[in-house]
């Protein structure tokens, strides 16, 4: 099993007066060659946007995005007349398929919205566009892999259209979580809060790691730890 470490600082940054956006593969004005995905997992960005501002109406084709608040309240619109807000434990999938318009702002005008705004790339073209969302309560999270999204939509997971999984947790401090990854597979972990080992490499909030090959993925907690693990096909 290979594990590559992805510091936060390496992370391309989109800064503006409403925006501060980390990327972890090229997106937009940020082109790095040697990052422009990871098997399936082509996007993602975290976002803080400041209260009262966000993302004006845009289109997007042939895309599953998800989106994972982390802090406060994200509001969404789209083309299909969904109206709705994601709070911090709301996991939201929107399936681009063959073309949605959509908004997303800062849902507070006091605070600020903390969010993972991650994009796959479809099995199949020019589905028809789609939306689904779902909270996940933090004791479905805590000191536990909790699957979120999944290719079958199997323990109330959100469905998508691709041989990929997200699993959240929220891990104590001190306390250790496996996940087995089988040949033909590999993952990238994304931690979002606290500082934690991954095989034994130290991982900060922000950092990631690329992981590929079989073997047993263990995430020890030196602190209060969030994570969100992707489980991909080679």
């Amino acid at each position: 099993m290979d594990i590559i470490r992805h510091p936060s600082c390496e992370r391309g940054r989109t800064r503006l007066p409403w925006l501060d956006s980390r990327h972890s593969f090229s997106f937009g004005h940020y082109y790095e060659p040697r990052r422009m995905g990871f098997g399936a997992l082509r996007v993602i960005n975290e976002d803080i946007v400041a209260p009262g501002a966000g993302f004006p109406t845009h289109s997007h084709a042939n895309m599953e995005i998800v989106s994972i608040v982390l802090d406060g309240a994200l509001a969404h619109r789209d083309s299909l007349g969904n109206s709705e807000t994601i709070h911090s434990g709301d996991v939201q999938r929107m399936r681009a398929g063959s073309g949605i318009e959509h908004s997303e702002y800062n849902a507070s005008q006091t605070e600020p919205v903390h969010f993972l705004q991650i994009w796959l790339l479809p099995r199949q073209q020019d589905q028809t566009p789609g939306h689904v969302q779902r909270s996940f309560p933090p004791e479905e999270r805590d000191n536990r892999w909790c699957l979120v999204v999944s290719p079958d939509g199997r323990a109330d997971s959100l469905p998508i259209d691709q041989q990929a999984q997200i699993h959240l947790t929220r891990l104590a401090a001190g306390r250790t979580l496996e996940h087995p990854l089988e040949t033909g597979q590999r993952a990238w972990l994304q931690l979002t809060r606290g500082n934690a080992r991954l095989n034994g490499q130290a991982l900060s909030a922000g950092d990631a790691a690329a992981v590929c090959g079989s073997g047993t993925l263990t995430l020890e907690a030196d602190s209060p730890v969030e994570a969100c693990l992707f489980q991909l096909q080679d």
